[in-house]
C-alpha cells in the first residue's frame, strides 16, 4: 500500500485536475450556448436555400445549365476537412480524420485526392501522409460569414477552372451537446434534387430563371459552407463540454478512492502506533 505522503500528493494532484476540467466544462458550456443559437437560427434558411437552388438548377438544361452544376468524370477530388484548433474534445477531431482517410482510401480509391484543412488538429495529421493544398486553420480566430465566403470563392474557382472534378466537405453536424454526427456533403458540383420536384409548377420568374440561379448559386454555396463550419464549431464545444464532464466525474471518483485508501492507511498507522505503545507499557510492567 502506498505511504501517506504519496497518497496525499496524489489526492492534491487529482483535485487540481478536477478543478481544471470542471472550469473547462463551464467555459465550453457558455460557448456552446452561443454557438448553438447561431447554428439553429441559420440552419432552416440555409437548408431551404440549398433545396431551392437544387430544384431550379435541375430544371435548367443545355446551355442554360449553371457552371456549378456541370457533372464531369471524377478524376480529381478535393476534400475539405473541418475540425478544430484545440484538443480535449473526445473523439471530435479523430472522427473527422478517420472519415477523411476513408474517402481517400475507399470512396475515391485510385483518384487524385487532395485536402483543404480547417483546424490545426486535422491539418497536423492529414498533412503527414496526404497532400494539403491549403490550411485555413486561422479561420477560427475570426469566424465570420465574410471569411468563410472567401474560402468558398476559392473552392468555386478551383472547380470552375477544372482543377478538381468534385469537392466534398467533411464535418461534425451538431445534433445536441452529447451527439455530433460525422457528415460528408458534396459541395460541388451541385447535387440535383432526387425524386419529384415542384420545378414544373407555373411559377413566374422575375428576372429570368437563369439569372436568378446564376446570382443565387454563389450565395447558396457560401451559406452552405458557413453552415458546415458553424455546425462544426457548435459540435466542438458540445464534444468538449461532454468530455470535460466525464473527466471531472472520473477525477472525482479517483479522488474519493484515494481518500478512502488514505484513511485506511492512516487508520492502520495509528493502530500500529497504539499497539507499539501498549506493547511497550506491558514490557515495562513485566
Amino acid at each position: 500500500m502506498a505511504n501517506l505522503k504519496e497518497l496525499r500528493s496524489r489526492i492534491t494532484s487529482v483535485s487540481s485536475t478536477m478543478q481544471i476540467t470542471s472550469a473547462m466544462k463551464m467555459v465550453s458550456a457558455a460557448k456552446l450556448n452561443k454557438a448553438q443559437m447561431a447554428i439553429t437560427a441559420m440552419r432552416p434558411y440555409a437548408d431551404k436555400l440549398t433545396e431551392l437552388l437544387q430544384s431550379l438548377s435541375a430544371s435548367l438544361e443545355g446551355d442554360s445549365a449553371s457552371v456549378y452544376s456541370e457533372q464531369r468524370e471524377v478524376n480529381k477530388v478535393l476534400v475539405v476537412s473541418i475540425a478544430s484548433n484545440r484538443g480535449l474534445a473526445g473523439a471530435f477531431n479523430s472522427n473527422i480524420i478517420k472519415a477523411s482517410r476513408e474517402l481517400y482510401e475507399n470512396v475515391y480509391s485510385g483518384k487524385q485526392v487532395d485536402f483543404v484543412t480547417i483546424g490545426k488538429k486535422v491539418n497536423d495529421i492529414i498533412s503527414k501522409t496526404h497532400t494539403v493544398v491549403a490550411n485555413k486553420s486561422d479561420l477560427f480566430d475570426d469566424l465570420t460569414f465574410a471569411n468563410v465566403a472567401a474560402i468558398a470563392e476559392e473552392l468555386m474557382e478551383l472547380f470552375t477552372n477544372g482543377s478538381y472534378d468534385r469537392i466534398v466537405v467533411v464535418y461534425n453536424k451538431f445534433k445536441n451537446a452529447a451527439t455530433q454526427d460525422v457528415t460528408t456533403e458534396q459541395f460541388l458540383p451541385i447535387v440535383p434534387t432526387e425524386g419529384d420536384t415542384n420545378v414544373n409548377l407555373d411559377y413566374i420568374f422575375e428576372p429570368s430563371k437563369e439569372e436568378i440561379v446564376e446570382q443565387l448559386i454563389p450565395k447558396s454555396l457560401k451559406t452552405q459552407l458557413y453552415k458546415a463550419v458553424r455546425d462544426s464549431f457548435a459540435s466542438e464545444h458540445g464534444a468538449r463540454m461532454t468530455a470535460m464532464h466525464k473527466a471531472t466525474d472520473n477525477a472525482t471518483e479517483l479522488r474519493d478512492s484515494l481518500k478512502l485508501s488514505y484513511n485506511k492507511a492512516r487508520q492502520a498507522a495509528i493502530t500500529n502506533e497504539i499497539l507499539e505503545i501498549v506493547g511497550g507499557a506491558e514490557a515495562l510492567n513485566n
